[in-house]
């Protein structure tokens, strides 16, 4: 068990209570709910938006709303709660921007790419930007955030089924886009 100053190890009663108290403005509840999910939240955002500066802003925005709606919690899954805050956050920042990327561009992997976790990591995230959006948000909650599938639909308010579905489809299209990586770094 985790004591109250961890805030990665916090006891599920103390998290409840943290729950509880940031419904009624607790500031010391507040931060300590940051603590908990603010990386969570923040690389969410980054590989959703793709963009370090507009994450950083959306980020922001999203626990200046936490607060101010924080009475609108209900439940005990402050998590599902937290991340459709993100997620619509998140969308609304990329229906605002002035730059809209294409998503249709075919990624090439060049023999000579780095083939250095760096590099790597590069080819992924690219991969993760051209999905759609939709499925996008599903794959990086089930495969970046550990949300089950169940909490994937509350997520996004979708049925359960279609939540599986859309991670199965980012899988696939990842696996499409990045078997020319694999076959060049492993061999066919």
């Amino acid at each position: 068990m985790g004591n109250i100053d961890d805030p990665e190890g916090l006891q599920p009663e103390r998290l409840q209570q943290a729950f509880e108290d940031l419904r009624k403005g607790s500031a010391e509840a507040f931060h300590l709910l940051y603590e908990r999910y603010n990386k969570k939240v923040y690389r969410f955002c980054l590989r959703m938006l793709g963009d370090e500066d507009a994450a950083k802003d959306t980020f922001q925005e999203i626990f200046i709303k936490v607060f101010e709606h924080r009475r609108e919690f209900r439940g005990n899954n402050f998590q599902a709660w937290l991340f459709t805050i993100a997620r619509h956050t998140c969308l609304n920042s990329i229906r605002t921007r002035k730059e809209h990327e294409e998503f249709d561009e075919v990624i090439h992997f060049s023999a000579r790419r780095n083939e250095s976790d760096v590099g790597l990591k590069d080819c992924i995230e690219k991969a993760i930007a051209v999905l759609p959006v939709q499925l996008r948000e599903a794959l990086l909650l089930r495969e970046y955030e550990e949300c089950s599938y169940q909490e994937i639909a509350d997520i996004l308010n979708i049925d359960l089924s279609l939540a599986k579905v859309r991670v199965f489809r980012a899988r696939e299209i990842m696996r499409k886009l990045l078997t020319p990586l694999k076959e060049e770094l492993y061999g066919a």
